[in-house]
């Protein structure tokens, strides 16, 4: 404890059923250091349901834990059920209620694909093409259902069906892991050395595909989960990540803060004990915000983030809204932060290009564009008092080269035409969500 701590876990790997090749997998996490016998298995079931009600009875005798969904995207549209359950049953409150105490998180990025939305999902979002990873467990090339696969448009759904039905399943935050079968941790671009082993432990091999999927060169070198507690112990944690606290990287130790507040002065970032103001009269990242006594007035978010020291300079920051609007699912991206002194376009949110840019054949990336930290108070100017709202915060890098692309550049090879050459890192924060005062 306060060095390196760790938390006591496995896997649930429910491919859902036989001969099926979906991934509903969890990682279960103990928070207490109380165990039980044997661990539930996808032996025992491959329904997500049955696991949480072992997890229910666990926690009648003592016992602390909670799960948490990762690859999504592979899913086959499963992970996430707009209207029946694994099982078949329609979506009730009892089902809502129970992910939730299960499942507090939700895997955004790893190795295995990012799962935070699709270009098909979110079409007017020009970075939601990132390490897209769509085939299917098996090695076949079967590329699954996109519908029910992907964060975002979950939060969404969770949205609509607390408007309509008076519950919502999915509020969850996110957190980034590594998922490697080598027992390594492949969140570095520049010393990836692949996921399954012998299979794809050379270059020549990530070209190329397993009977886990048809193509390693898909996979990408991810992530990271960061977790804001008061001292590093188990029990503080744990705690963090039950409560929402945490946020997720694609791999570089972004540091990144989220909060809502409502009578926050505009200077607050210059104050030295802003964090502590942040905390005392606002909810961070995770949390509910109330709807304020101010009627129609909009809230203020402060969003903070920090480059990796070891990794390429910040190029922005921004705000991810989803809402409802008559019924309809809305979502925008505004951003709230731009390096290089440069300032949001008021009409289309966005910051002007700072044209930082990145070698493919030295992958030297842009030291002299890109802030070392971004921060800023924002207030969303499309705010309606009456709208239920989530908002979270995507941060992104300057351009650098892919692992694939630091794989040529040793070994000579083409680089690979199928992937980017270059990518830009990212975090992003688990969401605040916004609840006007007539909202359930």
């Amino acid at each position: 404890p306060g060095k390196f701590t760790t938390l006591i876990g496995y896997e649930w790997t429910s491919a859902g059923g036989p001969d099926m090749n979906i991934n509903l997998h969890r990682n279960v996490i103990f928070g207490n250091g109380a165990i039980p016998e044997l661990p539930f298995s996808n032996f025992d079931s491959h329904v997500p349901q049955a696991l949480w009600n072992w997890m229910d009875e666990q926690r009648k005798q003592g016992v602390e834990l909670l799960a948490i969904p990762h690859n999504s995207n592979l899913s086959d549209g499963l992970m996430f059920p707009a209207e029946n359950s694994f099982s078949g049953e329609p979506l009730k409150i009892a089902y809502a209620e129970q992910r939730l105490r299960n499942e507090p998180l939700v895997e955004i990025t790893q190795i295995k694909g990012t799962s935070e939305t699709h270009p098909a999902l979110s079409p007017n979002d020009e970075w939601a093409d990132f390490e897209i990873l769509e085939d299917l467990l098996g090695g076949t090339g079967e590329v699954g259902e996109i519908r029910g696969s992907y964060v975002r448009e979950a939060w969404l759904n969770g949205l609509q069906m607390q408007e309509s039905q008076g519950f919502n399943p999915y509020r969850f935050g996110v957190v980034g892991s590594s998922d490697s079968h080598n027992s390594g941790s492949q969140v570095e671009e520049d010393n990836y050395h692949g996921k399954i082993g012998s299979a794809d432990g050379t270059a020549e091999a990530r070209r190329g595909g397993s009977l886990v999927n048809a193509r390693h060169i898909k996979y990408g070198s991810s992530g990271l989960t960061g977790v804001w507690a008061p001292d590093n112990t188990r029990e503080n944690i744990y705690s963090a990540l039950a409560r929402r606290e945490v946020f997720a990287t694609t791999g570089p130790r972004i540091s990144v803060r989220f909060f809502g507040g409502w009578e926050w002065p505009e200077n607050i970032l210059r104050q030295h004990d802003w964090i502590e103001t942040a905390y005392g009269t606002g909810v961070p990242m995770g949390q509910d915000l109330k709807q304020s006594t101010g009627v129609g007035k909009a809230p203020a978010f402060v969003v903070w983030a920090l480059k990796d020291p070891a990794s390429a300079w910040l190029q922005r920051v921004q705000v991810i809204k989803g809402w409802i609007d008559n019924g309809e699912q809305r979502e925008r991206v505004y951003d709230v932060a731009c390096a290089d002194d440069k300032v949001p376009n008021p009409e289309t949110n966005r910051c002007p290009d700072n044209s930082a840019s990145v070698s493919t054949t030295t992958c030297d990336y842009d030291k002299h564009r890109g802030d070392g930290e971004l921060r800023t108070v924002w207030r969303d100017p499309d705010f309606k008092a009456e709208q239920r709202a989530f908002y979270y915060v995507r941060v992104l890098e300057n351009p650098t080269c892919r692992w694939s692309t630091w794989d040529s550049l040793r070994t000579g090879l083409p680089i690979e035409d199928t992937v980017p050459a270059v990518i830009q890192e990212r975090a992003y924060s688990s969401p605040i969500w916004y609840r006007p005062k007539t909202a359930q």
